[in-house]
């Protein structure tokens, strides 16, 4: 899984005035939420630097080291992030802590490599499903499935029981769900 280094510092200034403020000189509110029980925690991030990070983990499973200007650090998932429709500004941040030691579901995308054998005979490529739930401790877990579809004939499909995922990580998917087939024109 991908691991992001980001600072931050601690808001004290909240209402709709200062939010205007605060983006104006270039600074995104945000809310880190925890567990249950948890001190919810109001923050500030340097809006350009948030953006690249956005654009570097954009649609990928990323764990954020948020290091807080009392030195603090949280590691946490970005839950939702608000932006300016007609604008296409950054507007809020929300971000949710996690614990790197606890287990956890996620999605991860698989990587066609290669081009199947049944394709250069006249087959067409099927993919069902691109996505596989893997459970474990977040940085256990891959940033993308690798499969090779090179041996594939016209007729064959690879299943996620196919895949290689780290022997430390939990594969919550049907293992005998078909995620490429080649099937015949």
């Amino acid at each position: 899984m991908i691991q992001v280094e980001m600072s931050a510092a601690v808001r004290n200034e909240f209402g709709k005035g200062a939010m205007r403020r605060m983006r104006a000189a270039g600074v995104t509110p945000a809310v880190v939420y925890g567990a249950p029980g948890s001190e919810v925690q109001a923050l500030q991030v340097n809006t350009k630097d948030f953006y690249k990070n956005l654009l570097m983990i954009q649609r990928r499973n990323a764990v954020l080291s948020i290091t807080i200007d009392s030195g603090a650090v949280r590691h946490v998932l970005i839950q939702d992030v608000q932006a300016d429709p007609v604008r296409d500004t950054l507007v809020h941040a929300d971000f949710y802590e996690i614990d790197l030691g606890k287990p956890r579901t996620f999605k991860v995308p698989l990587n066609l490599v290669g081009t199947a054998k049944g394709e250069d005979k006249g087959g067409k490529l099927e993919k069902a499903s691109m996505r596989v739930s893997l459970r474990g401790n977040p940085l256990d877990i891959p940033d993308v499935i690798d499969v090779d579809i090179t041996p594939l004939n016209i007729g064959e499909s690879f299943k996620f029981s196919d895949l290689n995922i780290p022997e430390n990580v939990k594969m919550t998917s049907s293992p005998g769900k078909v995620c490429v087939a080649v099937v015949a024109p």
